[in-house]
């Protein structure tokens, strides 16, 4: 795979393909992988996937065209969105694009001890499932008033943790090829992107519920595989159930933040 971007600081190349994707005229979703090929793509998830969406059966003999009439890969290859949605072993063409998971004991990055951690890859439906089960098993269960024998209620709601998942999934920037930080401390949570809100966003704005996709393949076909809603309306979702969060959009780094506070507990 051509490279897309540096981990460590912004390129003239990468400032270049900003402006390009900022004007509409390039999007690293699309970007085909060189050392890909159609067959890269998972064709049964795929077929699920469209039977779902088109609401017609699959001919896997039509599999080729279809891929490419869908914005999923081009000339025998498949492109970065394709590779993520479907494909076999999305981390083997795109090696970098996966979730550093770790879970800490106590509230210091730099702390030297941690409970555990866990580097989670593959398409974006299991990368958002095993992400969410990282996350759940190191919150706590409250009771909340009900009785001692029933499971008890996380600590921060559900459908945060899944909304902000699924946003730090689909709208992160595949321009820099580094993974996705999920950091779990005793008293938040963090999700770290890579790049900054597209389109001159602020964090006012998302808080909203203004949205500009940055990845519209991402964003159109994530309807079918994940439990994505779009239009902007998952942050909204989040701090309606739960107001703790704080977004912070790092440009001078280009990151964006989100820190889920936990709530507190008394030994």
């Amino acid at each position: 795979m051509a490279k897309i971007a540096s981990k460590q600081k912004v390129t003239s190349k990468e400032r270049l393909s900003r402006l390009l994707q900022s004007s509409g005229n390039l999007y690293a979703e699309q970007m085909l992988l060189q050392s890909s090929t159609i067959n890269d793509l998972e064709w049964g998830a795929f077929g699920e996937f469209y039977e779902k969406k088109y609401k017609e059966e699959f001919d896997r003999e039509t599999f080729y065209s279809k891929v490419e009439n869908l914005s999923l890969g081009k000339d025998g290859k498949i492109n970065v969105a394709g590779n993520l949605l479907f494909g076999k072993k999305p981390q083997r063409l795109c090696p970098d694009f996966y979730i550093t998971a770790i879970w800490f004991h106590g509230n210091e990055l730099a702390g030297a001890r941690y409970n555990s951690s866990e580097n989670i890859g593959g398409d974006l439906a299991r990368m958002f499932k095993d992400a969410q089960r990282f996350v759940i098993s190191c919150l706590r269960k409250l009771q909340n008033g009900k009785d001692f024998n029933s499971l008890g209620d996380l600590e921060v709601p559900e459908i945060v943790i899944n909304e902000l998942l699924i946003n730090a999934l689909i709208h992160r920037d595949y321009f820099i090829q580094d993974s996705i930080k999920l950091f779990v401390f005793d008293n938040r949570i963090e999700i770290k992107s890579p790049g900054r809100l597209p389109n001159s966003l602020t964090t006012e704005q998302i808080k909203t519920g203004v949205s500009r996709r940055r990845n519209h393949i991402l964003a159109s076909y994530a309807l079918d595989v994940l439990p994505y809603r779009g239009a902007g309306s998952g942050v909204l979702r989040a701090l309606q159930a739960w107001p703790q969060i704080e977004f912070q959009n790092l440009p001078e780094v280009e990151q964006f933040n989100v820190v889920i506070w936990r709530p507190r507990h008394d030994v």
